[in-house]
């Protein structure tokens, strides 16, 4: 395992888990380009995802997230270029909040030293039944071994018996020494392991199977790895009800995007509302204004960003060079984010991330602005197969544009 990673290993030391995790969580790097009003937005939904995480019991995310948080405001931040022109209101709400991301995770390391404790005992517990099922198994093999040789010593002893009595009834006579003995009797073989029953009792090796054992059984702790993304579930309706509002920028060769809002439930993420911010939209791109408005309206009710939708009124589903930078900002404060394409003029939508493991780095790290040539390969965004469509699932639509 990567020791960037230690803090999945379930078997290792409750304090060593820990120290990785806490490693892992500070690692945080500034990035001088970007506005540093949207650092100080995204640590604002850092921490209601936290607090999402802990209302949901997942408390090693909810630490991971105050930690970067508190990582990003306590020693990065001051670091950026623009530090100083932040706001002083601004900077004094990030100190209250500093003060309750404390409290709170230093709970959760007691939680967690108590969690990693118990998960190592269940650890050890799975290593030993997974231990004793393989000797199980040697042994039913080992039998089944002792068994077959036994067979075929007898069958070799009776084969031996039927060559000497043809020989002698061939002969017509069986010679006097012959018939004063008894052929020999091949012993059976001794098992070098004994059954788990006492050893006088007698056995029937025809009605013993070999266990067949369930692999689905196997101690679940040792098949979790923890990577995988969280299921993001989303309306069918939501991409018809965009579709509906946007028509008459649609018609009009216009762009139309919307943020998607949502919250942490039962360990998957829902989207729940559609917010449509106050915009300025070309045959190309859309441009958001009075963004304040969306912040209060999830500050209101709750909400995380989960990712944002657009339309191209007269090309294709794809994200374009604009997009894919567009998407990263979403997608550095939360991996799960997605992208959706509308394309009415083909009927098509996309559901897009940039690739985790190329193009996120790759566009984070690209200082181009407008539309510029990006590599095709390796490819730098793919589909977003942790994208779920629900047609029970509710959807709010809030149009904050002003009249």
């Amino acid at each position: 395992m990567d020791k960037k990673q230690l803090w999945k290993n379930l078997g290792i030391e409750p304090k060593e888990r820990f120290i990785s995790l806490s490693e892992h969580a500070s690692s945080v790097i500034v990035d001088p380009h970007m506005p540093i009003e949207r650092y100080y937005r995204s640590g604002v939904e850092m921490v209601r995802y936290a607090d999402m995480h802990m209302e949901d019991e997942n408390y090693e995310s909810a630490y991971t997230l105050y930690m970067k948080f508190i990582t990003l405001f306590v020693d990065k931040i001051t670091k950026h270029p623009k530090y100083e022109s932040v706001p002083v209101q601004m900077k004094e709400t990030n100190r209250r909040t500093l003060r309750i991301a404390f409290t709170k995770a230093e709970q959760l390391k007691k939680q967690l030293l108590h969690q990693y404790e118990a998960d190592l005992d269940k650890y050890v517990e799975d290593l030993k039944e997974k231990e004793r099922i393989e000797k199980e198994q040697l042994r039913q093999e080992e039998l089944r071994r002792q068994k077959e040789e036994e067979e075929r010593r007898n069958k070799m002893a009776a084969l031996v018996a039927v060559k000497a009595a043809k020989a002698a009834l061939s002969a017509n006579v069986l010679p006097e020494e012959t018939k004063s003995k008894s052929f020999p009797v091949v012993p059976p073989v001794k098992p070098v392991i004994s059954p788990s029953n006492d050893n006088d009792k007698m056995y029937n090796f025809k009605d013993m199977k070999t266990p067949i054992v369930d692999r689905s059984t196997k101690p679940s702790l040792l098949l979790s790895d923890g990577s995988s993304l969280r299921d993001v579930i989303l309306s069918n309706k939501l991409m018809r009800n965009f579709l509906t509002l946007a028509f008459s920028n649609t018609m009009n060769n216009k762009e139309t995007c919307g943020i998607l809002a949502g919250k942490l439930e039962r360990h998957k993420l829902l989207v729940t509302h559609l917010l449509i911010p106050e915009q300025t939209g070309t045959p190309d791109s859309c441009t958001t204004h009075n963004e304040e408005d969306i912040f209060d309206y999830q500050d209101q009710h709750n909400l995380i960003t989960l990712g944002w939708i657009h339309t191209h009124p007269t090309q294709t589903a794809f994200l374009s060079s604009v997009d894919l930078h567009t998407h990263c900002a979403y997608q550095l404060l939360m991996a799960e984010a997605i992208a959706i394409v509308c394309a009415p003029k083909y009927d098509e939508t996309g559901f897009f991330v940039l690739t985790p493991d190329y193009g996120l780095d790759f566009i984070a790290n690209c200082r181009e602005s407008g539309f510029h040539p990006h590599p095709t390969e390796p490819p730098l965004y793919t589909n977003a197969k942790h994208c779920k469509l629900d047609a029970m699932a509710p959807i709010e639509v809030v149009d904050l544009r002003r009249k």
